[in-house]
């Protein structure tokens, strides 16, 4: 049986998290900062970046 997450867990997880597209590392930030491409990958300084995906569970 699958539990529900608590919605402030929830938030905390995938709100305003984005992923890079090339080394895959996780970063916390503004959508308007993405969007405007003010923000760098720390690892790779890429500016391409993708929201985090929600996980599937089975």
């Amino acid at each position: 049986m699958v539990k529900k997450a608590f919605p402030e867990v929830v938030d905390r997880i995938f709100n305003r998290v984005y992923v890079c597209r090339r080394c895959k590392s996780k970063i916390r930030a503004d959508f308007s900062k993405i969007k405007a491409g003010k923000v760098k990958c720390r690892k790779c300084q890429s500016k391409s970046f993708r929201p985090k995906r929600k996980e599937k569970k089975a």
